[in-house]
């Protein structure tokens, strides 16, 4: 059987093996990465003795992306627009049993509220941040992506795997951040704005850095499934249907 991967435009593109598998990967990462590190602020120590700050979920929140440049690379826009409204909707139902868990009286003499409202208790302020930061940030990742594929007559993928994190996640970090703590107590603004650039900035480096892993996992993917997408005719809307 012949696995070579063969130039195919989005609408035709149909049964494929693999695409459940990397959604369902791109919405455990997604929701991981908001339940473990989004509102908690690190820092390193530079040379010379700087503190320098940073968000804590940076350190595997950028998988979700490099996954959602995999899906664009290999399915097209579309399908890649089908995985981040799951990834909203699985985004809103877990900010929603949150609520009600956080809000159930807690069962006499157990003394663990306090700390599962820190953990879980998200305001409502982050909750909007977070889903808008993520709607935005990954369907410009995802346009950025198609457009520079078809732009590049598929060449150089490296090129639009960084470009497009350039542009998805630089949008992800300004929106979230400041939708979400800015004026807050223990955010002065230079904290903020500090975090907002190493956010941008250990993100595009993760992408580049797992370039390799990408291509990879790419070359993989369209020799298994058989195709290479490309959104010559697509519409871009994130709210047109799937044809």
């Amino acid at each position: 059987m012949d696995q070579t991967p063969h130039r195919t435009d989005a609408a035709s593109a149909t049964g494929f093996r693999y695409y459940p598998y990397v959604m369902a990967a791109f919405v455990a990462i997604l929701l991981l990465s908001n339940l473990i590190g989004a509102a908690k602020p690190s820092y390193v120590t530079l040379p010379g003795g700087t503190e320098w700050s940073f968000g804590a979920g940076v350190l595997f929140f950028p998988i979700s992306y490099i996954i959602g440049d995999v899906l664009t690379e290999v399915y097209g826009y579309a399908r890649a627009r089908r995985v981040i409204w799951t990834g909203f909707a699985a985004l809103a139902f877990m900010a929603f049993m949150a609520w009600v868990v956080v809000a159930l009286p807690p069962a006499e003499g157990w003394d663990g509220q306090e700390a599962y409202e820190k953990v879980f208790g998200n305001t409502w302020r982050i909750v909007v941040a977070s889903m808008t930061a993520f709607w935005v940030g990954e369907f410009a990742n995802s346009f950025v992506m198609a457009k520079m594929k078809v732009w590049t007559t598929g060449k150089h993928l490296w090129t639009r795997t960084i470009g497009s994190t350039v542009v998805g996640q630089g949008l992800d970090s300004l929106i979230f951040y400041p939708l979400a703590f800015y004026g807050l107590a223990g955010w002065p603004p230079e904290l903020l704005w500090q975090v907002v650039l190493s956010q941008w900035l250990i993100k595009t480096g993760w992408e580049a850095l797992l370039t390799p892993v990408t291509y990879a996992v790419v070359g993989w993917l369209k020799r298994r499934e058989g195709v290479d997408v490309f959104d010559e005719d697509t519409d871009f809307s994130p709210f047109a249907k799937a044809r």
